[in-house]
């Protein structure tokens, strides 16, 4: 199941704002989002939105997967809960020992972004995939980051 996003809250820009990311992040905190896939539970806590915008990944994103990463904020909760594919990973990096003392689970995500061109009549969507990051500790299951974002090569889907 793919989630589409008609509301894009970043158009246009040719750098995403990512403090203004995190300020849109911060309404979910303390949220409990069920994955339909697996029955887990994902809590959203306080540090997500700052991990969300200030990662690694993030700043080195450019171009469309930093879009898509910034758009897909609108349509998380929907995108967390048609999460499939969960794969389990011991923490293995010390920095973690305590936020993901139990280890990390990882799932994908797949979702689509609706685009109309200045001069298109009929709108497309442009495909993508990624890896929602959930940190396993003795507060549950807790949502830390999306990575690997990559446009799907196939034909855009007409809506």
């Amino acid at each position: 199941m793919k989630v589409i996003i008609t509301d894009r809250l970043f158009t246009g820009k040719r750098n995403v704002p990512w403090d203004d990311v995190e300020l849109y992040l911060k309404q979910y905190v303390g949220e409990n989002i069920d994955i339909i896939s697996s029955g887990d539970i994902i809590v959203i806590p306080p540090d997500f939105p700052d991990e969300y915008s200030g990662s690694k990944y993030t700043k080195g994103l450019r171009g469309a997967a930093a879009k898509a990463k910034a758009n897909l904020i609108s349509e998380l909760k929907p995108i967390i809960r048609t999460a499939t594919d969960r794969a389990y990973l011991p923490n293995k990096n010390p920095k973690h020992a305590k936020d993901a003392a139990y280890g990390w689970y990882r799932y994908m995500i797949r979702f689509g972004i609706l685009v109309q061109g200045e001069n298109e009549e009929i709108p497309r969507i442009n495909e993508y995939r990624g890896t929602l990051i959930v940190r396993i500790n003795e507060r549950g299951n807790e949502l830390y980051d999306v990575i690997n974002i990559k446009k799907e090569a196939s034909k855009p889907l007409k809506p």
